[in-house]
């Protein structure tokens, strides 16, 4: 048998192992993020829709990799998140949990997907779990979501709770809007603590005055992931075109910039183009 040359790269997890390899990664797992909670470390999530977000992400040591419902609007193209499908979501978060080590891996349910009873809820969710490979769920709605919450809980599905602004009810709540401010925050509380005895681990809170956030995530003992809503949350969530810049356009006021990749993959895509014209690529190097 050949020796295999070292100067070859293999494929990602591809070759042998090597004796003096590291010990695998541990798995986030909920009581993992229980435990930052009460040392008051900070969690930290970002959507992924592919595997090689997926391991650049989880390589960087983010948390909670969220397939998001936000899938329709960063990847497929829609208006909105609500046009997405189960069956569409279903690959794009098993590519990320077969390539995500250490992270946990959120599946978001989709609009139209769980509403309609626990039952309903309870079967989209196995899907996601057995299809897929997702860690936990996560759904949108506060106190009369709490039945569904309490139904995919008792039946072993780890759940991640999302309040405040709902953004598959934006038609509901008259568009993109802070939920929680003045008399509206004690219907946001109240919403925390259902979730929270319904059965959820954790709770994303999107659009909420930061105060109000502050106050809840004192209150409860479970997790609280923040999107606009100040920093007084257990940790913190992005949607990763937003975060580095792939997107363009207006952002959120919540969404702060770490990197210009629009800027970057078109300047690169614009030298391809002009060296493909100047005939300059392929070169000789590039040519067999």
């Amino acid at each position: 048998m050949p020796e295999q040359n070292p100067e070859v790269a293999a494929p990602y997890g591809g070759g042998a192992k090597d004796a003096a390899a590291p010990a695998p990664v541990k798995r986030v797992r909920t009581h993992h993020l229980a435990q930052m909670k009460q040392r008051g470390e900070k969690i930290t999530m970002l959507t992924a829709y592919d595997m090689y977000t997926a391991q650049t992400f989880d390589e960087a040591g983010v948390d909670m990799l969220l397939v998001g419902d936000s899938a329709s609007n960063n990847v497929l193209g829609n208006e909105t998140s609500l046009p997405i499908t189960v069956d569409e979501l279903i690959p794009l978060t098993r590519a990320v949990a077969n390539s995500a080590n250490r992270a946990m891996v959120v599946a978001d349910l989709p609009f139209g997907s769980y509403q309609a009873s626990p039952e309903q809820g309870y079967l989209t969710a196995v899907r996601f779990m057995k299809e897929a490979g997702a860690h936990c769920v996560k759904m949108e709605g506060g106190a009369e979501m709490a039945p569904v919450i309490t139904k995919l809980v008792q039946g072993g599905i780890p759940v991640v709770a999302h309040i405040g602004f709902t953004p598959q009810s934006e038609h509901v709540l008259g568009g993109y809007r802070v939920q929680g401010r003045d008399d509206a925050a004690e219907r946001v509380k109240a919403d925390a603590r259902a979730v929270q005895e319904a059965g959820a681990f954790a709770v994303v809170m999107e659009m909420v005055p930061g105060d109000v956030a502050g106050e809840i995530t004192r209150e409860l003992d479970i997790v609280t992931i923040g999107i606009g809503a100040g920093n007084q949350t257990d940790g913190q969530v992005l949607v990763w075109q937003d975060a580095f810049g792939l997107r363009t356009g207006k952002m959120a006021r919540f969404v702060k910039q770490y990197a210009d990749l629009h800027g970057v993959l078109l300047g690169a895509a614009k030298e391809y183009v002009a060296d493909v014209r100047a005939t300059t690529f392929p070169g000789a190097e590039h040519t067999f």
